[in-house]
């Protein structure tokens, strides 16, 4: 009786972060520690001047501090967890989980300023103009330092990837689907990554939208608190929130569908078209079940199921797709047409 094959040439890790996680999570826990210690200062401030501007504010930032507390937790649980078994694809999308999060805080706030405006277009309030002034400007110093902490919300990984030497399979074994696990890119070689747009990172994503809303809020609140203080428009408080609550809720919105797309596995259609024009470009196969979902910021799968002649190996196949480096975990079958 034949000793069973050794498998470990075969086998691979199912690691897919992206290659400025690490960097990702030290600038998030940053930011989020910074805007914490803005929002204790903000609180404290309030109860001893007894300004309602200042605990107001305050208040508003710990919803903020809490969405990246999130995110900057959410980076650690995938770090820690990155070799899991129990996750069939690694920890790539956990930052995708937690922007989701983040879009659905982004839009509590977003509701909160909008009905709390309208709330004092209707009832008008007292505003301490020197103090709230004072907290905005201060707010939005906090919040330019956090984005340049940040980056912009924008995952810049670089390199290329490499496929492995392609192993040879009997006709018979070209029937069956194999395995294809590409090199994980290193961040300090080789060109920009040709997929960098669709490797955003949804997390830091999350976060930065976050540091932009408040900053937002500062923006419109010191230019309604000049007005005010100078030409008695008190109206143009309220106003702006407004204005500030829809921009928030269209921010949230665009953030809340991308990370769904991922989080339900939705195929990437212009990488799916690019995967089918690369396959059956030759003119010998046509594909007959293709699956092309995201696992991580700068990584993809593919399930390919292939109608090809007698000959034509899932190597061969697997070949034509080294160009599309934006695959990280690929599935081959072939079948042969009778």
């Amino acid at each position: 009786m034949n000793p069973l094959p050794d498998t470990q040439a075969f086998t691979h890790p199912h690691v897919f972060l992206s290659a400025s996680h690490d960097e990702s999570s030290r600038r998030t826990l940053l930011v989020a520690l910074l805007t914490a210690v803005m929002m204790v200062g903000e609180i404290a401030a309030g109860f001893y001047t007894g300004s309602m501007a200042l605990l107001a504010d305050g208040f508003h930032m710990a919803t903020h501090a809490g969405a990246l507390g999130i995110a900057a937790l959410a980076y650690g649980y995938a770090r820690r967890h990155a070799g899991d078994a129990r996750f069939s694809f690694g920890t790539g999308k956990v930052g995708d989980l937690a922007g989701f999060a983040s879009a659905a805080i982004l839009g509590i706030v977003a509701a909160v300023m909008a009905f709390e405006s309208v709330l004092r277009l209707y009832e008008p309030v007292e505003v301490a103009f020197g103090d709230a002034t004072l907290v905005a400007v201060l707010g939005l110093g906090v919040n330019l330092v956090s984005a340049f902490l940040l980056g912009g919300g924008h995952s810049h990984g670089h390199g290329h990837s490499h496929h492995h030497k392609a192993h040879a399979h009997t006709p018979h074994d070209d029937d069956h689907p194999h395995h294809d696990h590409p090199h994980h890119d290193h961040p300090h070689h080789g060109e920009a990554h040709p997929g960098a747009a669709r490797g955003q990172d949804n997390n830091l994503r999350g976060a930065y939208l976050h540091v932009l809303a408040d900053a937002l809020t500062s923006v419109l609140a010191i230019v309604a608190l000049l007005a005010g203080g100078a030409l008695g428009w008190v109206w143009l408080d309220p106003v702006m929130g407004i204005v500030g609550g829809l921009v928030i809720a269209r921010w949230a919105w665009s953030l809340m569908r991308d990370t769904s797309a991922v989080l339900l596995d939705q195929t990437d259609s212009q990488l799916a078209g690019e995967v089918t024009e690369v396959v059956e470009g030759p003119g010998d196969v046509r594909i007959a079940d293709l699956h092309v979902w995201r696992i991580g910021p700068d990584s993809h799968a593919a399930i390919i199921s292939v109608v090809a002649p007698l000959g034509l190996t899932c190597d061969a196949i697997r070949a034509r797709l080294a160009p599309v480096h934006e695959l990280k975990h690929v599935t081959v079958e072939c079948r042969h047409a009778a």
